[in-house]
């Protein structure tokens, strides 16, 4: 007899899809979208609707397995649990003893989102251990800091609240592909009337859908941003009283866009100064006016200024007095304030910080003390995923370093590992999901036993505090249901009538969000230190180029442009493998005609930092100037990853990346 279990995906995607899950004789038989959910409706994206390969695959990980040969060439042999949790409690224990527990770092990110197994029992492992912090930062903090700083928050327009929108700017976000459910919104606003702007270097398949493609240089966001302030402000088509009455700092901004007008911004951001004056004037005179932001901006140098600059743009024009007008981010504030995620980490040590986007600096650096002599790598495979993955590799291939990876797969980072622990999948494990695309809070409930002797990060993490001699502490005692009460019980009013049972009974449950959230600033009240909307401050919006490299001339975007692979998950699975085909490289004509490169070349990229081999595609998918990879292949498997070539330098603030400040050249192969 079949059974359907309802649960939902916890993958690195704004959309945290509702599904549900055919079980037959103890096996998965079928897995779709859950028709009932008012956002996710039942649709799967192309990354997810074969999951069950990834369950089912022969190649998973289900034994606990020791390293017997050289690190990187991923030659295993199977152990038993009490060896490997033996030795590996043995192993810490000596590290911390002899180097002190900084010396041990943990790594882990977005390989599965769900609350309870991306962040509960394994911070309190590391911080009884007395370990390195790590600052998970490399996606999104960036963005939210240069938001935040004006207006006090990431959440602003609520995702449903699109279609009532007149003009939509999605800026810098490739909707289509990576917030597939956000796009029906889009849909409805445009059948009644709505212009859809996208702001991208590259020819996404989001923008080849749009009315209209405006194509600055990567970087140069807030320059395009201040030119279109500068049109507005000069023609008379700002709202004077809602900068007066709900903002900060009016009188400066105004003053530094004298420095912008729209041929300089023009000149800065490689566009025409009449597609600025146009852009402008219809953003200003079109209500509402919507603007679209996610991350895809924000990995340069000046990635929060952007931000900030981009979100002063609603106030300037008041969009933000009506329905659908303002600025849409993301709602991940609005989980923070209701869920208690702070009592399933615990308190945090004050121990050192480390960056996770300078991961091979800090695994090859002989002056850092202590020296990290113990990697705890789970929920990521930062090989394939980390920007200058060839130092990370490097890093990786220390013969001292003692490393632990959890995961389902020998990942291009598990090549390197000393011990490789078998993890679930999410069909096999209890999770509470929040969401940073919409509103619903999702119950993913275990449709299989785990897999062989693969475990949820919770259980690995409760079974090693027992090996360390801590299993009767309180902190370790906890379940995933005492977790996930835990996690409801603070009392916040949009979680009201949302407990553990309702949701397994229904599987999601809205956030009770009061009338006032869905035009959240038209009477301001920003939660803001002043409750105004902060236009300038520290950084002050502004932009300056980045100096022109000789030997690197071609700035790299290596963006989520893949449908079929997210991050490094699927990559090597043969069914996503063949429906996205060999690594492609975009160049455009006027770019490969005088290296001497023609369509379906291949060629060779190549920086400081590595090269990468690819076939290349020569039409307009990119503007002159740029060149554009998928992200998220693994280099055992192709030969280099675009990792190969990225950045690990720091952004403005939040602690991002500067990936996309990436500086590379092209040759034939």
């Amino acid at each position: 007899m079949a059974v359907v279990i309802k649960g939902g995906c916890a993958h690195d995607c704004p959309d945290t899809c509702a599904w549900e899950v055919t079980v037959e004789r103890g096996r998965a038989v079928k897995l779709a979208g859950a028709p009932d959910h008012p956002y996710t409706r039942g649709t799967l994206c192309a990354k997810v609707h074969r999951y069950l390969d990834r369950v089912y695959s022969p190649e998973r990980v289900l034994r606990p397995l020791r390293r017997v040969g050289p690190k990187g060439e991923g030659v295993f042999v199977p152990v038993s649990w009490e060896e490997a949790l033996t030795d590996i409690a043995a192993r810490l224990g000596e590290v911390a003893e002899r180097w002190g527990g900084e010396a041990v770092l943990p790594y882990s990110y977005a390989g599965n989102m769900g609350l309870i197994q991306y962040a509960s029992m394994d911070r309190r492992f590391f911080a009884r251990l007395g370990a390195s912090r790590l600052a998970r930062t490399i996606c999104g903090d960036t963005a939210g800091a240069g938001i935040a700083a004006a207006l006090g928050t990431t959440t602003g327009v609520l995702p449903e609240d699109v279609q009532h929108a007149r003009f939509i700017v999605l800026w810098g976000t490739n909707t289509v592909v990576t917030n597939l459910h956000l796009w029906p919104f889009v849909r409805r606003a445009r059948e009644a009337g709505a212009r859809l702007v996208v702001v991208d270097p590259v020819r996404t398949r989001t923008a080849r859908e749009a009315d209209w493609h405006v194509r600055p240089l990567p970087g140069t966001d807030a320059a395009l941003a201040l030119g279109m302030m500068h049109v507005i402000v000069a023609e008379g088509l700002h709202d004077e009283a809602y900068l007066r009455d709900h903002c900060n700092g009016w009188p400066e901004l105004r003053a530094r866009l004298a420095e912008y007008p729209p041929e300089r911004a023009a000149g800065l951001a490689g566009v025409e100064r009449e597609e600025i004056v146009r852009l402008a004037r219809a953003y200003a005179t079109t209500r509402p006016a919507l603007i679209r932001t996610l991350v895809g901006a924000e990995k340069q140098p000046l990635g929060a200024t952007s931000f900030r600059t981009i979100a002063c743009l609603p106030a300037v024009v008041g969009a933000w007095r009506e329905l659908g007008g303002g600025l849409a981010h993301w709602t991940r504030s609005l989980f923070a304030e209701a869920v208690a995620s702070g009592a399933l980490t615990g308190p945090h040590p004050r121990t050192r910080v480390v960056n996770m986007v300078q991961l091979g600096h800090v695994l090859t650096d002989p002056g850092l003390s202590p020296p990290v002599k113990a990697l705890f790598v789970y929920n990521s495979n930062p090989a394939t995923t980390a920007p200058n993955a060839g130092l990370v590799c490097r890093g990786l291939a220390r013969e001292d370093l003692f490393t632990v990876v959890h995961d389902l797969f020998i990942t291009d980072t598990a090549r390197y590992a000393d011990y490789l622990l078998p993890a679930t999948s999410f069909l096999e494990h209890l999770d509470l999901l929040v969401s940073w695309g919409h509103t619903y809070l999702t119950l993913n409930q275990p449709a299989l036993p785990p897999r062989g002797e693969s475990v949820c990060n919770t259980e690995l993490f409760r079974r090693l505090a027992a090996a360390m001699g801590w299993g009767e502490e309180p902190g370790f005692r906890e379940t995933d249901e005492d977790l996930i009460r835990r996690a409801l019980s603070g009392g916040h009013p949009y979680l009201e009538g949302i407990d553990l049972e309702s949701l397994r009974r229904q599987g999601w449950a809205p956030l009770h969000l009061p009338a006032s959230r869905r035009v959240p600033f038209a009477q301001g009240g920003f939660p803001t230190a002043s409750g105004r909307c902060e236009l300038m401050a520290d950084p002050e919006p502004g932009f300056a180029p980045q100096p022109a490299d000789p030997r690197h001339p071609l700035v790299l975007i290596s963006a989520k442009h893949a449908v079929h692979f997210l991050n490094s998950s699927y990559a090597h699975l043969p069914w996503h493998r063949r429906a996205e085909g060999e690594t492609v490289v975009s160049i455009h004509p006027e770019d490969a005609a005088p290296r001497g490169i023609a369509d379906g070349d291949r060629v060779r990229l190549r920086n400081h930092r590595g090269r990468l081999t690819a076939r290349a595609r020569v039409d307009d998918t990119v503007r002159p100037g740029v060149v554009a990879i998928a992200h998220g292949r693994w280099r055992s498997l192709e030969g280099g990853t675009a990792n190969d070539l990225t950045s690990d330098g720091l952004a403005d603030r939040g602690g991002g990346g500067d990936l996309f400040g990436t500086r590379v050249e092209v040759e034939p192969a």
